[in-house]
């Protein structure tokens, strides 16, 4: 079994989509969605990109928030002499998304693509490639985290194609990373009554994610019902409903949707550590340390070096017999 992460499944979108299937992908787009519907052809208007559309949620593949993810395909051309401005913008994007989404050259990726942007300011697409790009760099890391950036690129592409629905959910998860809470939520809930927007669970996610930071416990377990109603597959869905029920002290619940989370999308997601740690944490709290022992040994065996992993060592040794 291999492990999968809450973070990789929110905005994680070349990993993720292996997993449980972007989307938020398990989870909520976070950064999430991006599979092409269809990109300009050189002979196109300006501004006639449809955008990133949203990763397939857990369908083969957490996010992949799936992820089956391509960003679609526009005629592939190489750049070179001879093109327009625009049309080398298309084939600079085409480059980035290949090298970001099946090369896994994010650096690269990241060239080439603010390279279309130089060359086309007005090109939506390639703005909303570049946030999901500077957001994937903060899933690796806090050195080369740059929000900022993310936001800025998010923000233009939104500015260059209002109806641009999936750099709106993208806008939303950067401000939650931002822990800009009430913005976020004011950004992504337009989604949740876009009649077009075809991945509304994204949307809900993210909302009650940011509720769940918040700390506005009732607010987020509503959402993320919501969430999850409108996609049961969605795991990361189900596993922030867990942590928002637990909080409120409903360890029944907690336990139902740490479960789901781990069962969701015909077993896609069982390697979501986080889960095994919150159900048996859950166990422990509830005296039931030998229904506990199985999922901290699963935890435990995916990655005793992450924060889960080591909190699943912590309750190991915690209820461990002590030897006189």
């Amino acid at each position: 079994m291999r492990r999968v992460s809450v973070s990789s499944l929110d905005w994680g979108p070349r990993s993720a989509g292996r997993f449980c299937e972007f989307g938020a992908i398990c989870e909520f787009g976070a950064v999430g969605e991006l599979k092409h519907r269809s990109t300009r052809a050189a002979s196109a208007p300006r501004r006639s990109g449809t955008g990133i559309a949203p990763m397939s949620r857990v369908a083969a593949g957490v996010l992949g928030l799936i992820m089956v993810i391509e960003l679609g395909c526009s005629a592939a051309q190489s750049p070179g002499a001879g093109q327009d401005a625009e049309s080398q913008s298309i084939a600079e994007y085409d480059i980035a998304r290949d090298l970001w989404l099946n090369r896994g050259q994010p650096r690269d990726a990241l060239e080439h693509v603010l390279k279309a942007i130089e060359l086309d300011d007005e090109h939506a697409d390639a703005a909303h490639l570049a946030a999901l790009i500077y957001l994937d760099f903060c899933r690796q890391g806090a050195a080369d985290c740059r929000l900022s950036e993310a936001e800025r690129h998010a923000r233009s592409a939104l500015e260059l194609k209002e109806d641009f629905r999936e750099a709106r959910n993208t806008l939303g998860v950067t401000l939650v990373h931002q822990k800009r809470y009430p913005e976020a939520i004011a950004v992504l809930t337009p989604l949740t009554e876009d009649m077009l927007y075809r991945t509304p669970e994204n949307a809900w996610g993210n909302i009650g994610w940011a509720y769940l930071e918040q700390g506005a416990l009732p607010e987020a377990v509503r959402a993320l019902k919501r969430s999850v109603a409108a996609q049961p597959s969605f795991c990361v869905g189900h596993y922030r409903l867990g942590l928002a029920e637990e909080r409120l002290g409903h360890a029944a619940q907690a336990l139902s949707a740490f479960t789901e989370a781990l069962t969701a999308a015909e077993g896609r997601c069982q390697g979501l550590q986080e889960a095994y740690a919150g159900r048996a944490r859950l166990l422990t709290a509830m005296d039931r340390a030998v229904e506990a022992e199985s999922d901290l040994q699963t935890c435990v065996r995916l990655d005793k070096r992450t924060d889960a992993g080591r909190e699943c060592l912590a309750l190991q040794a915690q209820t461990q017999p002590t030897v006189p």
